[in-house]
């Protein structure tokens, strides 16, 4: 299961130096709008302290982590889900992706020039959140004309609900209000998945703030920003873009050391991971030995047969049982057979919920 971002955010927040950061490559991030005229695509893997104690112990030939991937949207501006600044043909990139990462600049510099004159992060925010609920109305309005005479003319049950629930999403975003922030049945959210709505995806607002703040994040800017997302139960993450750069250049003991002098435990990139995580509901398991050892992300609630399926359709096909111990036996134990001797590997069937951590071997027949 890939996890997927889109970056969003007015031109010159920063949010081409974050990209350079997040993958180390070393995209255009000039100082004027529309440097970014292609979507640009990276992938991070996602740092696990629990995968380095697993190299130790299983000495692997293989040591594949999970994976981060994250799409960089040019410079949006007013009027971009019409067009303007070729913003419409940007916002079609980021439809796919699982949740969007929103920068807003929440600093001051005057050698850095803003769309707008001047700083004003909620402004900048209700700019772009309004350009994405456009285009979700766009949609909308385009898809009721047709299945609106269908659904009079058929009364097929599907097509009333589709109707009934795109007529809600519709008077929501015309009060304002993203989809995200109202509640849905599993047939309403069924008959409305293949649009891809942006303003139903969770959002995390990244707040980019100097080096000089970063041992006291919460600025005024940054205080309004939490304040804006309190309202709709959204994350925020705190970050200065350019040290996530100068870190991302760093070997592993240069940037544990850089974190250390910073008074940083951690970097804003495996901060903005894990708010992606736990906003998405998503956890991981593993599955080792000397081959190979691997993490799986899975969503929270999937079972077994299920998880297998993430690493090949024959596993959930055939599925038998599922080996299983816990990461913290196996730390706890020193090695799987000590796991064993102690009564802690289980045999799980099917429908065993998966937990964080769970290390696994699957038992399938195809």
């Amino acid at each position: 299961m890939s996890l997927t971002a889109g970056i969003v955010g007015l031109p010159n927040v920063g949010k081409s130096t974050l990209f350079n950061a997040i993958t180390n490559q070393k995209i255009l991030a000039e100082n004027y709008p529309f440097a970014t005229i292609e979507p640009n695509v990276g992938v991070v893997t996602v740092r696990d302290p629990r995968m380095d104690k697993l190299k130790e112990m299983y000495e692997p030939n293989r040591f594949i982590p999970t994976a981060y991937e994250f799409t960089d949207i040019a410079g949006l501006v007013k009027g971009a889900s019409q067009g303007e600044g070729l913003g419409n043909k940007f916002l079609s990139h980021i439809r796919e992706v699982d949740a969007i990462v929103e920068v807003v600049r929440c600093f001051d510099d005057g050698k850095i020039i803003h769309v707008d004159g001047n700083i004003d992060p909620i402004r900048d925010i209700e700019t772009i959140n309004l350009e994405l609920a456009i285009a979700d109305l766009d949609v909308i309005n385009n898809r009721l004309e047709r299945v609106s005479k269908k659904a009079r003319t058929t009364k097929n049950k599907d097509d009333l609900i589709e109707v009934e629930t795109l007529e809600k999403a519709k008077r929501a975003l015309e009060e304002n209000i993203a989809l995200r922030q109202l509640e849905f049945t599993d047939d309403e959210l069924k008959s409305i998945k293949s649009y891809s709505f942006l303003t139903l995806k969770p959002i995390i607002y990244l707040a980019n703030i100097k080096e000089s703040e970063l041992g006291n994040p919460d600025n005024e800017y940054v205080k309004q920003v939490k304040e804006y997302a309190s309202k709709e139960n959204a994350q925020v993450v705190s970050l200065c873009a350019k040290v996530e750069e100068d870190l991302s250049e760093l070997t592993e003991e240069e940037k544990a050391e850089m974190l250390e002098a910073l008074g940083l435990q951690e970097s804003g990139l495996d901060k903005l991971i894990q708010a992606t995580y736990d906003i998405l509901g998503l956890a991981t398991y593993f599955t080792v030995g000397k081959d190979e050892v691997r993490a799986w992300t899975f969503k929270k609630g999937m079972n077994a047969k299920q998880c297998a399926g993430i690493i090949h359709t024959d596993f959930e096909k055939g599925f038998i049982r599922a080996e299983v111990i816990s990461y913290d036996d196996l730390m706890k134990y020193g090695d799987e057979q000590k796991v064993k001797e102690a009564g802690r590997a289980r045999l799980e069937g099917k429908d065993y919920i998966m937990e964080d951590g769970d290390i696994c071997h699957f038992r399938f027949n195809v």
